[in-house]
């Protein structure tokens, strides 16, 4: 989604030797991607750009959250966060399903420690009975999307997603700020030069 920018975009694992250990324990996405974001930048020395994110369901008041990797247990697998959100729902009515993906992305500064940006992405929908489709990961096949003919996520195909979902949305607010970035470091490489 930012291919288009003049910008190398690294894992961690192409400049560390080895691999950090990042600890999500926020309250928040943004907590923990605050966290992630400043970690990475101070052992790299460079901007560093991390994410948080997860499923929100409204009759669960917000749950699972930023615990969503993680709602069936420590160590949980997909399928098994999919049947516990699955068992908690049970009783749920149709009209009271509703859910939204939210993806907090926070751009670390290695030049301002203190300064982090951050942006957010939300995709609206709703919580089916079964799963459905095979294009996803974690929650996909559970979340129907709104606005997109009842179809889950989990049944969309990869520029669909990119178009609507809350990490698509999220890296689109970024992209402001990386183009504002790259511009300022333009600037000083001319300056420098001239």
């Amino acid at each position: 989604m930012l291919s288009d920018l003049p910008i190398e975009l690294l894992a961690m694992s192409d400049v560390l030797p080895e691999a950090l250990h990042l600890v999500e324990e926020g309250a928040s996405f943004e907590e923990n991607a605050v966290s992630k974001a400043r970690a990475v930048c101070q052992a790299t020395r460079m901007h560093a750009l991390a994410d948080d994110s997860g499923l929100e369901v409204e009759a669960l008041a917000g749950r699972p959250g930023v615990r969503s990797a993680r709602f069936a247990h420590e160590r949980a697998t997909d399928a098994e966060n999919n049947a516990a959100l699955l068992r908690e729902l049970e009783d749920v009515e149709e009209g009271a399903r509703g859910a939204r993906f939210r993806c907090v992305l926070a751009l670390a500064d290695p030049w301002d420690e203190a300064r982090v940006r951050v942006v957010e992405g939300a995709c609206e929908g709703s919580i089916a009975r079964a799963p459905r489709g095979s294009a996803g990961f974690g929650y996909d096949p559970l979340f129907v999307v709104s606005g997109q003919g009842g179809r889950a996520m989990a049944e969309l195909g990869e520029a669909e997603k990119n178009e609507i979902s809350h990490r698509g949305r999220a890296v689109r607010a970024l992209r402001p700020m990386l183009v504002e970035l790259i511009n300022a470091r333009l600037d000083e490489t001319e300056r420098i030069a001239g």
